[in-house]
């Protein structure tokens, strides 16, 4: 950038030229000090006007003048750099200037800055000068003061540039490449590389020598105090003479590093000095407090200029001889308060602290004189209002000065000033962006709180202060929202409203919170989480309502995840991204669990306490929810994926290698589970709710360290495997008709659940067991002690904790029909199980698990060979299972059937088949079917029992519904086996027969005008062995599909025939069997065409009808009887 010529310039040049005619018959170039007073005004009234003016409101008074010092200074140094007039004015930006004035020398340039009060622009050219070339300047600047007439503003002259070269640049004033100081050091550079290629004396003129006394910039400016001490007169010009030398001395000296001062500290010195100089007129503004701070920053800071010649007791001694001089002639005795005597009380206790600190053994003699010159001072006391520091700060924070953000935290935490005024609201509110930090965040937060807790609190002022702290929060990045969150967690659950507070406040939290669900769950809060934006969008809601109510916020995430259909996905994202929330941990360390662990739990279940220490704040949402209000089916499921989610451990935050749960197992298991499970009759929570939970809770895959225990030892792990057991002992007898005071009737879907967690519990606790066994005997033997009362089967379910420890007991009546090792086994005298009951106890071995089924399998005592043993037996096996059946799971019935298909097809069970429903002999080959018709025939012998007169009254109305389940569940397994076995048809033989066949287009191929090449005879006995492997398979897979609807109609039948005996005759599972068959069997009829013709079909419909007829229940024969005749119609 170029500085061009303007009006303003005009005149100050025509100024300059008036005060060199002045100078006749001398010039500015010869000009001496005493003279400047002469001829100068011309000069110094053409600055004042161009200043004054209103023209150029961007320019202001200060860039005048330092434009006029720049170009004045540039013309100097490019002189003495013998610079060039054609390269000047090619590269120079200051040329236009420079070159329209008349020849000066440095007296016009130092009684220019004096006379303008330029001292700081002055020195900030300097800063932007190579340290000998400021020496070089300094030393000119020092002996024009010394020069005659040295007046007291002279000394201020060098006092001021001494302090600005000690408060260093001024960055934030720094205006890029066209700063005016940017240029004046990119146009001295120039000038010294030009000189440096040039002559030897213009090369000379612009460099020093180092080794020169001159480069010390310490050693320059105490001399000069030195120098002129004695022209010091006026008290407030002493004060700041000894405050600079004190602060130059100590940042020179006695500092090796930025002393930091705590922020309340800092902001009561800058409000002092800020209050010092309001009571001389000067108003407050930005441009004082920063120049207050660059004061406060210069004195705590090593000095940039350290001494290379000078050394402490050199220095030490000028400042000592100088405050003597000063003391004796009165000039440091100080009775009112100025700005001088503030800022030297402030060195003052900076050097004695130093002093103190640093003592040095061959100064000792002037550092005591010093420190009994300064200890002897005395000051007036400043006084300084909360109000006066609060706006201090508050300008702070506003314009962003110097560690605005460490006086956020400050002006945050001072509950005094949240009183002085609207001020305080009004900077939170405009500068909110000064706030957005943690420590921050949390200051407002206690403040807000102490408010709310106050009686006299301002509800207006308490509604804004909320809003800006949630605001706050909400810019923060997620890593502090969740610090923060953490940090209200300790603070109260409840946030802002764990006292009482107004209603006013309260009902506009409320307002905002449902709103933040409604838009969570109108946006998408039914569905899976649809884009990353949006779920970011979610949290912040959340995070936001929860900052400041944690718990209704958890509350509203409950209800909407249990009550609001598929918003639990979203709800456990959206927690998963806020573990903060999470609050603090109970429980033990499982490491510190040992075999006290079965006593303590033992005491515990007894006497009815309570495990569920440490609970979480959602937990306990989640278990008011549950003991409030019934809930539906949709809604339990809700609640389990829910929970089931929030325990799976996922990565929090980026970068993170470890995986967290929102809700640790263990708390789940123990808020939802053992406390309700130990109580069982006594508490409002669903049983079968908490079974499922734990099921959700071990089926959870926690990646836990190796060396680790497992998280389940936090739960009293053996009580727990009791109290499982006892319900497990329960559910055994679940088909009996309960007696009126019963607590529940247990389902076999309980059952099921309870076997599956007694196993997976059972394993985990046995590897812990197994792992130090001497550690938990106390314990397993407990629990043996405790499971002895139970029922027989329920040990087997724990064999993985006893492990080696104790034998498999079984009924004593089993041994007599199974032979078992008798190192392995033992037998019990049971009254339950007397002569002629071993098959009952060898079946309900059977059914606890794949393990044991293959054992009393691989162990049953029958001989083959003796036709009445396997008579015996088989009648036998008739009558456990009838005695059984009414008994089992779904699992269990699963391992059953396989049990019997196993002795079926190994020739052990032996099932006589009758034709009892066919009216016409079949002539097939029904014997790989022969397992599934004799398992069929044996489950109707059974039921033809159970229906009898003598067994009819052994089950309720839910025993007979459950015991047809189990049979349309095993109806389905026979089917499945049966359609396995057919063949998918040949499609290609189809499409060759039908190419075939008489009815076809190709046999009229003779009436065509182009006749076909004749086969020949070879051609036409290749032919033949095609055709017949064809027909082959077609014949095969017709003898195949009618085996199977042969099967299919037996099934149909006996079907039909338990359904009409048992009582009510209107077992829907039953009846949706056979429409199942039905449509097997019409789906074979279509897929095999061959497998019957017309008639077949319509004695099948004529046979189905018949049977159906027997039906009670008009409508489901009438279903029956309509698919029948579809069935028919579909073959035909």
């Amino acid at each position: 950038m170029t500085l061009v010529m303007n009006k303003d310039w005009s005149v100050l040049q025509g100024a300059f030229l008036h005060t060199d005619k002045l100078c006749l018959p001398s010039s500015l170039s010869s000009l001496q000090k005493a003279d400047w007073i002469r001829v100068g005004h011309p000069v110094l009234e053409a600055i004042r006007e161009i200043c004054s003016r209103n023209e150029h409101p961007t320019v202001s008074a200060e860039g005048c003048i330092k434009t006029v010092v720049c170009a004045v200074w540039m013309k100097l140094l490019g002189r003495e750099a013998g610079e060039d007039v054609e390269t000047a004015w090619k590269e120079s930006p200051f040329f236009p200037l420079q070159n329209s004035l008349p020849e000066v020398n440095h007296v016009v340039l130092l009684e220019l800055v004096k006379s303008t009060k330029a001292a700081q622009i002055f020195a900030h050219f300097l800063l932007h000068l190579p340290r000998s070339q400021v020496c070089t300047e300094l030393d000119r600047l020092v002996q024009h003061v010394k020069s005659s007439p040295t007046t007291e503003e002279d000394v201020r002259l060098v006092l001021e540039v001494w302090w600005e070269l000690w408060k260093g640049r001024d960055e934030k004033k720094a205006g890029g490449p066209n700063d005016m100081e940017t240029m004046f050091e990119q146009q001295f550079a120039r000038l010294s590389s030009e000189s440096s290629g040039g002559t030897h004396q213009a090369a000379k003129r612009l460099k020093l020598d180092p080794a020169s006394p001159n480069s010390d910039v310490l050693h320059i400016l105490l001399h000069a105090l030195k120098d002129v001490q004695h022209h010091i007169s006026a008290t407030d010009l002493c004060l700041q003479a000894f405050s600079i030398s004190l602060d130059s001395l100590c940042t020179t000296f006695l500092i090796g590093r930025a002393v930091a001062l705590p922020t309340k500290e800092k902001l009561q010195i800058l409000s002092k000095a800020v209050g010092i100089r309001e009571q001389s007129d000067e108003k407050l503004s930005p441009e004082l407090v920063r120049e207050a701070q660059r004061d406060l920053h210069a004195s705590h800071t090593p000095s940039q200029f350290q001494p290379s010649i000078m050394k402490f007791g050199e220095a030490l001694k000028i400042v000592t001889e100088a405050a003597q001089l000063w003391q004796s002639s009165g000039l440091l005795k100080v009775c009112d308060s100025c700005y001088s005597a503030f800022k030297l009380e402030q060195s003052v206790q900076r050097v004695l602290t130093a002093l103190h600190e640093a003592e040095e053994p061959e100064t000792s003699t002037e550092v005591n004189i010093l420190r009994g010159l300064l200890e002897s001072l005395t000051f007036p006391a400043v006084e300084i209002k909360p109000e006066v520091m609060s706006r201090v700060a508050a300008m702070i924070i506003s314009h962003r000065l110097d560690d605005y953000q460490d006086f956020a935290v400050l002006f945050a935490s001072e509950t005094s000033w949240a009183a002085c005024g609207e001020h305080w609201m009004d900077c939170l509110e405009k500068n909110q962006a000064a706030f957005q930090q943690l420590d921050t965040l949390i200051k407002l937060t206690s403040t807000l709180m102490s408010k709310l807790q106050s009686q006299s609190s301002n509800v207006s002022q308490c509604r804004k202060l909320m809003k800006v702290i949630a605001d706050i929060f909400s810019a923060l990045p997620l890593k502090d929202k969740n610090e923060a969150l953490a940090e209200m967690m300790r603070l109260s659950s409840r946030g802002f409203f764990g006292c009482s507070v107004p209603s006013a406040v309260t009902d506009g939290f409320e307002q905002e919170l449902n709103m933040a669900f409604n838009c969570i769950i109108q946006g998408g809060g039914g569905a899976a989480v649809s884009s990353h934006s949006n779920l970011n969008t979610a949290v912040s809601l959340v995070a936001r309502v929860a900052y400041q109510n944690p718990e209704a916020a958890l509350k509203s995430c409950c209800h909407s995840a249990v009550f609001n259909k598929g918003a639990f996905s979203l709800m456990a994202a959206i927690l998963q991204q806020l573990p903060g929330l999470r609050g603090q941990r109970g429980g033990k360390d499982g490491a510190q669990i040992d075999e006290k662990e079965g006593k303590e739990s033992e005491e515990r279940i007894d006497e009815g306490e309570d495990a569920a220490d440490g609970s979480s704040l959602l937990c306990r949402c989640l278990e008011e929810i549950v003991n409030t209000k019934s809930l539906a089916a949709n809604e339990r499921e809700q609640f389990l994926k829910f929970l089931g989610l929030l325990m799976t451990p996922v990565l929090i935050g980026e970068g993170e290698e470890r995986k967290e749960s929102f809700v640790q197992p263990q708390e789940v298991v123990n808020i939802f589970v053992l406390s309700n499970l130990s109580t069982v009759g006594n508490s409002s929570f669903d049983i079968d709710l908490s079974l499922q939970l734990l099921h959700t809770a071990l089926s959870v895959d926690v990646q836990e360290a190796a060396s680790s225990p497992h998280w389940v030892l936090d739960c009293s792990p053996f009580p727990l495997l009791y109290i499982l057991a006892q319900l497990l002992d329960q559910t055994l007898s679940c088909r009996e008709q309960p007696p009126e005071c019963a607590v529940r009737l247990w389902s076999m879907d309980t059952k099921d659940l309870l076997v599956s967690l007694l196993t997976s519990l059972g394993q985990v606790v046995g590897a812990e067991v197994a792992a130090a066994p001497s550690s938990w005997s106390r314990a397993l033997f407990w629990l043996y002690n405790k499971i002895e009362e139970l029922d027989w089967t329920v040990r087997f379910h724990l064999k993985p904790v006893w492990g080696d420890h104790f034998k498999n007991e079984v009924p004593s009546a089993l041994l007599t029909v199974c032979e078992l090792p008798e190192q392995d086994w033992s037998g019990l005298d049971l009254p339950q199980y007397s002569l002629g009951t071993g098959l009952l106890a060898w079946m309900e071995c059977c059914c606890v698990s794949d393990s044991l089924r293959s054992t009393m399998l691989a162990h049953l005592s029958l001989d083959q060979r003796r036709t009445d043993h396997v008579s015996m037996f088989s009648k036998g096996l008739l009558v456990a299972l009838t005695q059984t059946l009414p008994w089992c799971s779904v699992s269990q019935w699963t391992r059953l059937l396989r049990v019997l298909k196993e002795l079926i097809t190994s020739g052990r069970l032996h099932v006589p088949f009758s034709l009892e429903y066919v009216e016409f002999l079949p002539l097939l080959d029904l014997k790989k079917f022969s397992c599934e018709l004799r398992l069929s025939v044996l489950l109707l012998r059974v039921f033809q029992l159970l229906c009898g007169s003598s067994c009819s009254d052994w089950l309720s109305g839910d025993g007979w519904a459950h015991v047809g389940r189990l049979y349309a569940y095993a109806m389905r397994e026979m089917m499945h086996s049966v359609r396995s076995k057919l063949p998918l048809p040949s499609s290609g033989a189809l499409n060759v027969s039908e190419s075939t066949s008489p009815k076809t287009p190709a046999t009229n191929q003779s009436c065509t005008s182009i006749r076909s090449p004749k086969m020949s005879k070879d051609s036409v006995k290749d032919l033949r062995p095609a055709e017949d492997s064809l027909d082959m398979e077609l014949e095969a897979e017709t003898d195949a599909s009618q085996g199977v609807l042969f099967v299919l109609s037996q099934l149909f039948c006996h079907v039909q025939h338990i359904q009409v005996m048992m009582p009510g005759g209107q077992s829907e599972p039953l009846f949706l069997s056979c429409l199942e068959i039905l449509s097997h069997y019409e789906a074979i009829m279509s897929a095999f065409p061959r497998s019957s013709s017309p008639l077949e079909s319509e004695n099948t419909r004529h046979f189905f009808s018949t049977i159906t007829d027997n039906l009670v229940n008009t409508e489901m024969k009438a279903v029956l009887q309509q698919k029948i005749s579809q069935l028919v119609s579909s073959a035909a």
